[in-house]
């Protein structure tokens, strides 16, 4: 019930924002990427690893979010068993921030500590990669930090 309820508000949540983008800054990373209506798989993820408190938190996080397309890439089988495993789903997505806030003009190539503790390879030749995830779009302001969507999820060591 306390999840239905806490889904049922996401998507007042998501409703009301808009299509605009321009409340982006005044909400969490979580309610940004609820907002932006194209993290459904993320934040499902998110819940079931228990950390949609963390990304509500202060921070400053920077999350090299997969879009629900990145998802779709990875076989259902694999993502199943990713969403029943909470240790190794928590690991994943903690793989998937860094602290501070790192707007795309201040990206530097090299290695990235994320939060779950593996570094994270940022190259920027002919576009920005983090790891083998090309970064779609960038700078998406939350209050707490930014979103820059990635094509693929990634995945630690």
């Amino acid at each position: 019930m306390k999840l239905f309820k806490f889904v049922s508000t996401l998507g007042i949540v998501a409703a009301s924002a808009g299509a605009t983008g321009t409340m982006a800054a005044e909400k969490d990373i979580v309610d940004t990427a609820i907002a932006a209506g194209s993290f459904k798989t993320l934040v499902v993820a998110l819940q079931k690893a228990g950390l949609v408190e963390t990304l509500k938190g202060k921070g400053p996080f920077t999350v090299f979010a997969p879009n629900d397309e990145a998802f779709a890439k990875v076989p259902k089988d694999q993502l199943d068993a990713l969403l029943a495993d909470k240790a190794k789903l928590t690991k994943v997505l903690t793989y998937h921030v860094v602290a501070g806030k790192v707007m795309a003009a201040d990206v530097k190539a090299g290695p990235a500590k994320s939060l779950e503790g593996s570094n994270l390879t940022i190259t920027t030749k002919d576009c920005v990669m983090v790891d083998k995830a090309k970064v779609v779009k960038t700078d998406i302001a939350a209050s707490n930090g930014v979103i820059h969507v990635v094509d693929s999820v990634l995945m630690p060591n």
